[in-house]
């Protein structure tokens, strides 16, 4: 049987649960007394969430409504890159939070050299903003997935097309 075995590494989150999130987040926004007045508004966008609200501090809450409600979807935090705070109209204040989809050139480049010198029987290929992995030996690919998952990226990862 000299057949391989290989598998994609993606970094990706599940946009409709990133939608329901975000509804449950305005949810409790409206409804909790610290920010029932701050006039808070989230928008999705493609690729980012945009946060309008009245202060800092409702800022801070925010940021932990919509932590939680991706968290409780088994959306992973890491797929929030919350960019610098800008002042709007009034005492406003604004955030762009970017969403991390795909995995970078340098990270991908990573995780490569990585299987390449832990592993010798399997081989790792850059495909886009994915990385395919493989091997002859099933039991090696699992080894490198459990690898990666004690390694701490600045993405989340997942392992499809397993074959």
């Amino acid at each position: 049987m000299a057949s391989t075995s290989s598998f994609d590494i993606v970094s990706d989150f599940d946009r409709q649960e990133l939608v329901n999130a975000i509804d449950q987040a305005e949810r409790e926004i409206k409804a909790r007394y610290d920010l029932k007045d701050s006039n808070t508004t989230l928008e999705l966008g493609e690729d980012t969430i945009t946060i309008n609200t009245s202060s800092q501090f409702s800022l801070d809450a925010v940021h932990t409504v919509l932590q939680t409600k991706a968290a409780k979807r088994n959306l992973s935090l890491k797929i929030f890159d919350f960019g610098k705070v800008e002042s709007a109209s009034g005492n406003r204040v604004r955030e762009e939070v970017k969403l991390q989809k795909g995995i970078s050139q340098e990270n991908a480049k990573k995780i490569t050299k990585l299987i390449k010198d832990e592993f010798k029987k399997v081989q790792a290929s850059i495909q886009g903003d994915a990385v395919r992995v493989s091997a002859k030996s099933k039991d090696e690919l699992q080894a490198v997935m459990q690898r990666l998952k004690a390694e701490d990226f600045p993405m989340p990862l997942q392992f499809t097309n397993y074959r």
